[in-house]
């Protein structure tokens, strides 16, 4: 069931074959976009495919399942009920509170009820994307709908969550988890917010191609500049790579080829929860450190000519001492 953009929900419910023995996997819908479900079957490695067709059995996702109306919708109470805490529910979106969750029916329930039923018998729950792990933009103030991250829906049950934020997030990172959990049983280190350290441990700036730049102090001050043709970094213009924890700069999009810096584009930091509510996407942060050096961007390249016009003088300094000493000696 579709509705506009913000209050669409997407379920799927996925259960792992017999090799992969005890992990059952489901996800659920939800308020957000579908852009989630269309990143996921971008995934090259490995391909969304395999991972559908030999790793999973996807029972039930709007977006790619053949089902449709109450055939579909009696695929979610058969999952539920048949694999109890054997399967693992991921869930893409939020659920919004107010109305008693009338902006968002998924088969004529409210999908926070849907959200709760479905958790009920999970084994754990993966929040895909910034919607369901924060909240997103259906979130932004003054968040007319209530529109709330999953681990923070009232009532819901008592279950482990992975938070896998990106709006959306990278295809491969999204079949990674699933991979992970698959083939080791086991669920991936997480961090103090819930993500998988394996792809969110280090800033988007930590790796970034652009860093050096960063470094020497050689920023794209417009979006026109020689600067961007030069392919300068992008601080200037507002990138959020410094404080952005994901794998862009590494994995990178499209199967590797690029990601939105190395397009030209500044990083807006749409992993991070609140970013929708911090201000412009084109406003540079303040007080970012460079290589070793404890100023931010403006003060970069004048620290790095004081410290050698200061070493230049104390050289010439030395030197004249030297001369007097020599002269004095000769005397």
């Amino acid at each position: 069931m579709k509705g506009t953009p913000w209050s669409d929900r997407r379920l799927y419910l996925l259960k792992a074959y017999e090799y992969a023995s005890s992990q059952n996997q489901a996800t659920l819908p939800r308020s957000g976009f579908v852009h989630c479900s269309e990143s996921f079957i971008r995934s090259a490695h490995p391909l969304a495919k395999d991972v559908v067709l030999s790793m999973l059995s996807l029972d039930y996702d709007d977006t790619l399942m053949a089902a449709a109306g109450h055939q579909a919708e009696a695929i979610v109470d058969e999952v539920v009920e048949q694999y109890k805490g054997n399967y693992i529910l991921a869930v893409e979106g939020n659920a919004p509170l107010n109305e008693d969750g009338m902006f968002c029916i998924i088969g004529g329930k409210p999908f926070v009820d849907q959200l709760n039923h479905a958790a009920s018998n999970a084994k754990a729950i993966i929040s895909w994307g910034s919607c369901a792990s924060w909240g997103c933009v259906q979130a932004a103030r003054p968040n007319p709908t209530r529109a709330t991250p999953v681990h923070k829906v009232p009532g819901l049950p008592d279950k482990p969550i992975i938070k896998v934020p990106g709006c959306p997030p990278i295809p491969e990172v999204m079949t990674a988890v699933i991979t992970y959990i698959l083939t080791f049983e086991k669920f991936p280190e997480l961090d103090r917010q819930g993500r998988p350290k394996m792809f969110y441990s280090q800033r988007i700036h930590d790796k970034c191609y652009r860093r050096p730049h960063f470094d020497a102090g050689q920023f794209v001050e417009s979006f026109d500049d020689e600067g961007a043709r030069k392919g300068y970094c992008l601080y200037k213009v507002g990138c959020k790579g410094p404080t952005t924890y994901n794998a862009c700069s590494t994995v990178g999009w499209n199967g590797g080829l690029s990601f939105p810096i190395q397009a030209g584009h500044p990083c807006i930091g749409c992993s991070e929860d609140g970013f929708w509510d911090k201000g412009d996407f084109y406003s540079r942060l303040t007080r970012v450190h460079g290589f070793g050096i404890e100023a931010d961007a403006d003060r970069i390249g004048t620290t790095a000519a004081t410290v050698i016009g200061a070493a230049a003088a104390a050289h010439a300094a030395a030197s004249v001492v030297k001369r007097m000493r020599e002269k004095g000696g000769n005397k």
